[in-house]
């Protein structure tokens, strides 16, 4: 092997050169393998090559080499043991977007009713999901509002909850893909956060790591989207779905909507709150966008794992192990196999506990016409319910609710939101800037459909 040296595949990239494998697994070896007392390559280093990488891009060899080599930065899950169909979901977060608290149910209970020779469920979910950051939401802080729920378990842990439940919803271990740890902290302090091929890597390494058979992508669109423009949206689906591919994983991207908040609650216990009450068939008119979206993309994971011939029927089948209650039944197993206390689900809006709350009125009468999504997660932050940089605590009962859709008549007095917070003084500032979000006009809008592109292998071939 070749001495490594770091400011040669810096100066490689920063002319526009194209990595060799050798050099990208050097780099990412080297960011794991430093220590105080031995540094082989620095954090100015590190950010120079991420500013490289930001200005001159990656090609499909670069991208699948770096991706691999962060999947091998640390611990890989091994489902081999299991003999089981592994398939998971990733968001690229938006507002009020809590569907893997309904799909990992959803495909536990199919995956119960369909167990392998070794008892082992057919299907099974290793959902590695993360915090809130910015004006998205976080599934682990959502979960964390259940009384005992623990996100934080091993791998081992994680196999024996999958065998009995054929799910489980954790967070990401310290020794789960560690370099993208360090570089995630350094993009988001060096103005390269937005990169569609480190947030590829960023994202696939971590779901590579849970070494699954296939993978369902939710890229969010509009308004409330992470990226700025949909052909930026586009291009991430396109590369998560080649480098899913090119790692043996079936990877299928949907391109959704996200130009308000999904679902009726938007903060974190009142998230789970929404959840439970679809599970226990109490469905609220707020609710059915989200009933919609999680329908088809648990469907397209049935689809991908054999158990429906198209996505259309495997949504069809994902409604009707909601509708049955086999669902709740699969929720309350993986809650309980977590340690959480299940008991709060008996009840849950009798645990949903705000100190303060302030409705907002429409001031006209008309039609809710558009809405800056992301501005409404601002909002959603300011109350409590999020986190401006990691390691800020968040408020359980923090989060709005919505009691219009874009498209609804307005009536002037009108109830438009519900405002939480657990404290007074925090409700002001978030009230403006829903109010600010907000046009209201006097023609209805023409509305898109939640599902705008799926990008598969197919599609991506019919494009070159």
């Amino acid at each position: 092997m070749n001495a490594f040296h770091p400011i040669d595949v810096i100066l490689h990239k920063r002319d526009g050169l194209a990595l060799s494998d050798e050099e990208i697994r050097g780099f990412i070896r080297a960011i794991v393998e430093r220590t105080p007392d031995c540094q082989l390559v620095t954090d100015a280093q590190i950010a120079a090559l991420l500013m490289a990488i930001f200005l001159q891009g990656l090609d499909s060899r670069e991208l699948a080499t770096l991706t691999s080599a962060m999947r091998s930065s640390g611990d890989v899950f091994d489902a081999a043991p299991l003999k089981t169909f592994m398939v998971d979901k990733h968001s690229t977060g938006g507002v009020g977007d809590k569907t893997s608290l309904l799909i990992a149910p959803i495909l536990a209970a199919a995956g119960l009713a369909h167990l392998t020779d070794e008892g082992v469920p057919g299907i099974c979910v290793p959902m590695i999901s993360g915090r809130s950051l910015g004006h998205t939401g976080g599934t682990l802080d959502k979960l964390e509002t259940i009384p005992g729920f623990n996100s934080q378990i091993d791998l081992k842990q994680l196999a024996e909850t999958l065998r009995i439940c054929g799910a489980a919803l954790i967070g990401q271990t310290p020794r789960i893909v560690p370099a993208d740890r360090t570089l995630y902290a350094l993009r988001d302090h060096t103005g390269t956060v937005e990169s569609p091929f480190l947030i590829t890597a960023s994202i696939m390494s971590k779901k590579l790591a849970e070494s699954l058979n296939a993978l369902v992508l939710d890229v969010k669109v509009g308004s409330g989207a992470f990226m700025p423009t949909y052909e930026r949206s586009q291009q991430l689906a396109t590369l998560m779905v080649e480098t899913g591919e090119a790692a043996g994983t079936h990877t299928v991207a949907l391109l959704t909507g996200m130009d308000e908040p999904l679902g009726r609650f938007s903060g974190n216990w009142v998230e789970v709150w929404e959840c439970v009450d679809i599970m226990q068939g109490r469905w609220h008119p707020m609710s059915a966008d989200l009933i919609e979206l999680s329908n088809i993309l648990a469907g397209w994971m049935l689809h991908l794992a054999g158990r429906a011939p198209s996505p259309e029927a495997g949504s069809e089948m994902a409604d009707s192990i909601l509708r049955s209650g086999d669902a709740y039944k699969a929720w309350l197993r993986i809650v309980q196999a977590q340690g959480g206390d299940i008991s709060v689900f008996e009840d849950p809006a009798a645990h949903h506990k705000p100190a303060a709350k302030r409705v907002l009125k429409a001031e006209q009468t008309g039609y809710l016409s558009s809405m800056n999504c992301k501005q409404a997660g601002w909002a959603v932050q300011r109350l409590g319910a999020g986190r401006t940089k990691p390691g800020d605590p968040v408020s359980a009962h923090a989060g709005i609710e919505s009691h219009v859709k874009l498209g609804s008549r307005i009536e002037r007095g009108q109830a438009l939101f519900t405002l939480f917070s657990e404290d007074e003084a925090l409700l002001e500032e978030p009230e403006q800037m829903l109010r600010a979000a907000l046009s209201i006009g006097q023609t209805p809008p023409k509305l898109l459909p939640l599902v705008r592109e799926v990008v598969s292998t197919e599609s991506i071939q019919r494009q070159k």
